[in-house]
């Protein structure tokens, strides 16, 4: 093959492969958008009746939800609400924490997810009323302790492999 027929189908390939991402990425939200995601408390509710290495992933992803749900009603000005919803947070961080410990599983997962709500927590307490910082302070503690916990359970001291 000469080189500018090479150069030629090889320009031929990349425009067809980039065609293909555009309608790949515009046909996304579409199929997104079409599927209702389940209500918090649907979520609460499959809790209890998920099996033991299932409800880490679950807990964790509605703390992540309340978390943004505080984010919103801070925004807003309800503290109230806010402060429910970090209740929540909490709590289900550390539903994640002894499901992940009891099942052995999903440990650095959780790890990771609540470390990074914390730091979300964190950047939150400057925005939020000097009223709310306390809470939300409190809530960054918490949720560093539940961390420590995980670490601990992956990390046992003077455990030698």
């Amino acid at each position: 093959m000469e080189p500018m027929a090479f150069a030629m189908e090889h320009l031929r390939f990349r425009r067809v492969a980039a065609l293909g991402l555009v309608f790949s990425v515009l046909a996304v939200p579409t199929t997104v958008i079409g599927r209702e995601q389940p209500t918090l408390e649907e979520l609460k509710g499959r809790v209890p009746n998920a099996s033991i290495s299932d409800r880490p992933g679950l807990c964790i992803h509605i703390s992540e939800r309340q978390l943004d749900a505080a984010d919103r009603f801070y925004v807003a000005g309800d503290s109230e609400k806010a402060q429910a919803a970090l209740a929540d947070v909490v709590a289900f961080s550390e539903l994640a924490r002894d499901y992940s410990i009891q099942s052995h599983k999903h440990e650095k997962q959780s790890e990771i997810a609540i470390r990074k709500m914390a730091r979300k927590l964190a950047g939150m307490k400057h925005t939020v009323s000097h009223d709310d910082q306390e809470q939300v302070q409190t809530a960054v503690d918490r949720l560093q302790l539940i961390r420590d916990d995980l670490l601990a359970a992956m990390f046992p001291k003077g455990v030698e492999k």
